[in-house]
């Protein structure tokens, strides 16, 4: 029997609501235990510490306050940290999120009631948020937390219960979304449109973005199939091939680019043993795409190529031709080009 595939937001959308109903019982059990002992550090972390196994995947739980400066430590399966302890947390997305929604609910609680998302019908997930995914400080990789409300017996909102989540962890689609058959049409370069003849990089919107571009495709490469990609800077958009469907790419635009969900509409791959780039050179290479994108005004790196099975890097310039280049010599620091009939040298 065929089954119809969804669309790449279809997907996420379903693996949010997946994610809500596996998340929401045990993070809300916490913050009833915690609503009762608010403010009493070791108490609090002990709650967490024991609570720590009921919430699947999770690599991190910490208490903050109404202005989100943390009041715990962050409870690891290894126990506590306590370097994070007073935390200022107030200026990450996934708070901002929270206490943007904090002030919207408080003030308008009863009629916005429906708002909270419904697990089932007749139960809603309430005081609850799965937050948009966001690439984290510290590894540079899609990341995904969920915010619980704590408050006390009068409905007063005292904090929030955090739960950390590393997005290839959580369970994810067994199935690739389809990709739309319609025209797609994307604005080419503007530096060679402009017809100037001593054209200079014009800053795209790839290029405003590219540290969260690079790691949402890092970890489509790593964790969920993609074995061949092409970046078009100039252009905002890449080109992906994926092993559950080799025959067929997909386009990713600038919105799918930037939103690390959309790592949760592939499947979870593991990295192919087939694979002549080592998995811990994927960031390297693509970091270097970066650098040649920016390394010369006049001779920019308009698209860059990777393929993980034939380890071949390919490069198009700015009024040249194309490279390809072995992954390994491209990661040689004295690698040197003749782009334009000058020479670049170097990373």
């Amino acid at each position: 029997m065929n089954q119809t595939k969804e669309s790449l937001h279809g997907s996420i959308v379903q693996q949010r609501e997946n994610l809500t109903e596996l998340l929401y019982e045990p993070l809300h059990q916490l913050s009833e235990a915690c609503s009762r002992i608010w403010g009493e550090r070791a108490k609090m972390e002990a709650v967490l510490n024991e609570g720590f196994p009921s919430v699947p995947y999770c690599k991190f739980l910490y208490a903050l306050d109404t202005n989100a400066v943390q009041i715990t430590s962050n409870i690891s399966c290894d126990g506590p940290i306590v370097a994070h302890f007073g935390r200022d947390r107030s200026d990450r997305p996934y708070m901002r999120e929270a206490l943007l929604a904090t002030g919207f609910f408080d003030k308008n609680r009863e009629q916005h009631y429906q708002q909270w998302p419904y697990l089932r019908e007749g139960v809603q997930a309430t005081d609850f948020l799965l937050c948009e995914a966001y690439i984290s400080l510290r590894a540079l990789r899609p990341s995904l937390t969920a915010i619980q409300f704590v408050r006390n017996a009068q409905g007063n909102v005292l904090g929030f219960i955090g739960a950390d989540f590393a997005l290839r962890d959580l369970p994810q689609t067994h199935r690739l979304y389809e990709e739309p058959r319609h025209w797609r049409q994307f604005e080419g370069d503007p530096s060679i449109r402009s017809m100037v003849f001593k054209q200079t990089r014009a800053e795209s919107m790839m290029d405003r973005h590219l540290d969260t571009v690079l790691s949402v495709v890092e970890e489509l490469m790593l964790d969920h199939g993609v074995y061949h990609v092409i970046l078009h800077f100039s252009s905002s958009q890449a080109i992906v091939w994926t092993m559950d469907d080799p025959y067929r790419y997909r386009v990713l635009t600038m919105d799918m680019l930037i939103d690390p969900d959309s790592c949760m509409a592939y499947p979870k791959r593991q990295y192919p043993t087939e694979a002549l780039v080592p998995a811990h050179q994927v960031r390297a290479v693509l970091d270097n795409l970066k650098t040649l994108r920016f390394m010369n005004e006049m001779l920019y790196l308009r698209s860059g190529t990777l393929n993980i099975f034939n380890g071949i890097v390919g490069l198009t310039f700015a009024c040249d031709g194309s490279h390809y280049i072995p992954y390994d010599e491209f990661l040689n620091m004295d690698q040197t080009f003749w782009v334009g009939g000058r020479l670049l040298k170097g990373f």
